[in-house]
């Protein structure tokens, strides 16, 4: 649970960076631009409507919204290790990331309905379950090119306990990422932008 406290933290912070059109943003290194990376979250470029996008303005609800423009800004920067250009080369095939967690039991239903909708309605599959110290983690997917990709990746999971940031307990995440994926290298995905290491299982399933 670790990395989960580390990514709401990181996703309550604010800030904003602008930059040129032609140029490269700038030569970083993997720390460097991890950093701005997270900076920029927030202040979504552009706009994608889903079937969730109503929990990002509820006042229980953290949220994260990373679009298909930020991830484009991952082409324009100039890594200095061979790990952050396979991430960075990996991210461009994405489209949309959104993360959205509560405390509120309310909303978390309210989660729980809207998610089990929208599996039915966009025939989803379910990839695994898994239940690990109390909290209970599901994985649906829509297909992809391959066996090792899918085009969309779902997660839900409830009944956290003992997971705290700034105070407040955290007892659902809803987490929605779209593009060509590839399940091999979630572990990556998870690792750079401090996602919830819960996201892992799904690459670990594909082994």
């Amino acid at each position: 649970m670790k990395k989960w406290r580390t990514f709401l933290e990181l996703s309550r912070s604010k800030g904003q960076e602008k930059y040129g059109n032609n140029k490269p943003l700038v030569s970083m290194t993997a720390g460097k631009w991890l950093v701005l990376a997270v900076l920029a979250i927030l202040p979504a470029l552009g706009s994608s409507q889903s079937a969730f996008d109503r929990f990002e303005v509820m006042d229980d609800v953290s949220a994260v919204i990373v679009n298909q423009n930020m991830f484009k800004l991952f082409s324009r920067i100039e890594a200095d290790d061979p790990e952050a250009r396979e991430f960075m080369s990996m991210v461009k095939s994405l489209k949309n990331l959104k993360v959205f967690s509560t405390e509120n039991k309310a909303i978390a239903r309210e989660m729980q309905s809207t998610m089990n909708d929208y599996v039915k309605k966009s025939s989803l599959e379910e990839l695994m379950r898994v239940k690990d110290k109390g909290s209970n983690v599901r994985f649906y997917i829509r297909p992809g090119k391959d066996e090792d990709h899918v085009s969309e990746l779902l997660m839900f999971v409830s009944d956290m306990q003992g997971v705290e940031v700034g105070g407040s307990k955290i007892e659902t995440v809803l987490l929605s990422l779209t593009g060509d994926i590839d399940l091999n290298k979630i572990s990556m995905l998870t690792k750079k932008m401090n996602l919830p290491s819960e996201l892992d299982e799904a690459g670990n399933k594909n082994k």
